[in-house]
């Protein structure tokens, strides 16, 4: 079975959402670690409540981005990951890091890229008054956003949604959507 680990850097729900259907056996993984690179955050609660293990690994306590990554790949290493999973980890890896990960490295993105990449998405497509959104599960590379497409779904900008309720629709959709595609890689 795939040794996953998680980088987090919030709440935690995608990484809650997964876990919850490893855990169930709905995907053929074991949920070894969940990194944070921020202390406190829900996302170590959840992980914790699962019975997960979890580490913090604080960016604000290394000198630069590269330093992280290493810190961050000793850790994996250690663990024997097989394949690391993002789930709402607001961090730029570095070309190295990507690199020695590269195909094992997913993220999950509120749009349909490449329309709309960065940390706003959501608002982004909102304020450009888009008919239609979505959400993507790719591989990361050195873009940001910018990773081959393992999975997109659909989400349309209803005449009623606020900000606010477009945002839990495609929510939504990533709940559904992540776990299918974690599965497509697993089983590849």
């Amino acid at each position: 079975m795939k040794k996953i680990a998680f980088l987090v850097s919030g709440s935690g729900t995608n990484m809650a959402n997964l876990i919850q259907k490893i855990k169930a056996s709905e995907i053929p993984a074991d949920p070894v670690i969940v990194i944070s690179n921020r202390p406190g955050v829900k996302a170590l609660e959840k992980a914790a409540a699962f019975g997960v293990k979890t580490v913090v690994i604080d960016h604000k306590t290394f000198p630069d981005r590269a330093a992280f990554d290493r810190a961050l790949d000793e850790c994996l290493t250690a663990h024997g990951i097989d394949l690391v999973v993002l789930a709402g980890f607001m961090r730029v890896l570095t070309e190295g890091f990507f690199k020695k990960y590269e195909g094992r490295l997913v993220n999950i993105h509120p749009a349909l890229l490449p329309a709309f990449p960065g940390a706003h998405a959501i608002r982004d497509a909102w304020d450009a008054k888009v008919k239609e959104t979505g959400v993507t599960v790719h591989f990361v590379d050195a873009g940001v956003d910018t990773g081959p497409v393992i999975l997109q779904r659909r989400v349309p900008v209803l005449p009623s949604d606020t900000l606010e309720t477009l945002e839990a629709r495609i929510h939504a959709v990533e709940y559904q959507i992540y776990p299918e595609a974690l599965k497509r890689v697993l089983e590849k």
